[in-house]
């Protein structure tokens, strides 16, 4: 199947097709987890409706309305790593560089035509994914990319986040990741969904006006406390 038959996800799209091209990007991304075609598609197969409710709520704040208006980016070329990097050790700059380094991997770019406040929130919450492991503390093998995916289906209520997290515990029930058992498997899910849930919304924050603000103070401000 060619790549524009795989991805055609028209406007009025039933809920099966939605599921089916959902499968089809996630079966990509797994191995190619910064893939802007397949990436952005998934991301918007199955949360165009979250996305618009949280546009409605943005624009009942001034803050709210400020990123709508500016659409802020965090993609690969609008950042200066090398710059970020000479910023004082445990600043949230500083710390977000030394992640991509460490972690031998880019920042998201994407190619998704920014039309309206749903494709921009869109692109914003796959930004987010990085600054956020570095606030959260969640690792990048696969049980903390599945707790992350967790604490964002509780800050956010994102349909793909359960998705990836049902295709996940699925094949981590078939082959245990890193030794975790199913029982601890499932009670850090359980842990880092009630961990979104209990944090402030993330998506709206401003990281590109913080990279000289300690992540201990960010942590501390949008995240709840890690507990078991």
């Amino acid at each position: 199947m060619s790549d524009s038959q795989t991805l055609s996800l028209p406007d009025d799209a039933s809920l099966f097709t939605r599921l089916r091209v959902a499968r089809q990007c996630l079966e990509v991304i797994k191995n190619d987890p910064t893939n802007p075609t397949y990436g952005q598609t998934f991301n918007m197969s199955l949360n165009v409706n979250v996305y618009a409710s949280l546009a409605q709520q943005l624009q009942r704040s001034q803050d709210g309305r400020r990123m709508l208006s500016k659409r802020p980016s965090l993609q690969g070329k609008e950042l200066d790593l090398a710059a970020l990097e000479r910023l004082p050790e445990g600043t949230l700059g500083h710390e977000f560089a030394r992640y991509f380094r460490d972690n031998k991997i880019s920042p998201f770019e994407t190619t998704l035509e920014i039309k309206n406040d749903i494709d921009f929130l869109s692109k914003r919450y796959r930004e987010t994914h990085d600054p956020l492991h570095v606030l959260t503390g969640y690792g990048t093998d696969v049980v903390g990319e599945m707790e992350l995916q967790a604490y964002c289906l509780g800050n956010l209520g994102l349909r793909t986040t359960a998705f990836v997290l049902l295709n996940g515990t699925i094949g981590h029930f078939k082959v245990p990741q890193s030794g975790v058992g199913r029982s601890e498997y499932l009670r850090r899910l359980w842990a880092a969904y009630r961990r979104g849930r209990a944090s402030p919304r993330f998506l709206d924050f401003w990281f590109e006006e913080h990279w000289e603000t300690p992540v201990a103070t960010l942590r501390a401000r949008l995240c709840a406390p890690a507990n078991g």
